[in-house]
């Protein structure tokens, strides 16, 4: 009996979730077909209707983990912190964030070209996503003016920019294959930050 036949039902689930992802990462969601993935997991069309309803359920659930896990990456800044300075942590946010970018680069390369236009309920979901995590940097920028570690300025339009450098950064190095390691990624985005809007 092989190592495929002899695995447990979540051991099961995670490898189609990890082969679907580079088949949408590579075909795009529209084009990607679930025999291409079944094909690629090397089991029956029945086994992937065991874990997942239909293709939309398998990309959605993806999308999700990375969502969450990007989300639960961000960490309040404490300007109190005695160990840590504001721009320590604030580089320590960025880097939680590409770490993850970067690890993934099926998932963001999804999450940048192919997730938005599955359906409405879909984009729903991931725009809703999209202005918690501005929410999240506009107060985060509103308490550093209270601070005095940001320069008075426009906080909505600050996350929308700030957001979209970094998207666009993404973009460059998993679509376009642009070469950044994590470090050199980290140190531009935080120069980047300092050059606009912090004061650390």
């Amino acid at each position: 009996m092989g190592y495929t036949e002899r695995m447990g039902r979540p051991e099961r689930r995670q490898q189609i979730l990890s082969v679907a992802r580079e088949v949408f990462a590579r075909r795009g969601y529209h084009a990607a077909k679930i025999d291409e993935i079944v094909a690629a997991a090397g089991i029956a069309r029945g086994t992937f209707y065991l874990y997942f309803e239909d293709k939309r359920a398998i990309f959605e659930e993806i999308v999700d983990r990375t969502i969450a896990r990007l989300g639960l990456a961000i960490v309040r800044v404490d300007p109190h912190d005695q160990a840590h300075s504001v721009a320590y942590q604030v580089r320590d946010n960025i880097r939680r964030i590409v770490r993850i970018l970067l690890e993934d680069r099926a998932t963001t390369k999804i999450l940048l070209s192919d997730a938005l236009g599955v359906d409405p309920a879909f984009d729903r979901k991931l725009l809703s996503f999209y202005d918690e995590m501005s929410s999240m940097l506009e107060t985060s920028l509103r308490n550093g003016q209270e601070l005095q570690v940001v320069t008075a300025c426009d906080v909505r339009l600050m996350s929308w920019l700030t957001m979209g450098a970094l998207k666009e950064a993404m973009f460059q190095i998993v679509q376009r294959g642009a070469e950044y390691d994590e470090d050199k990624l980290v140190d531009g985005a935080f120069a980047f930050f300092c050059a606009g809007c912090l004061r650390v």
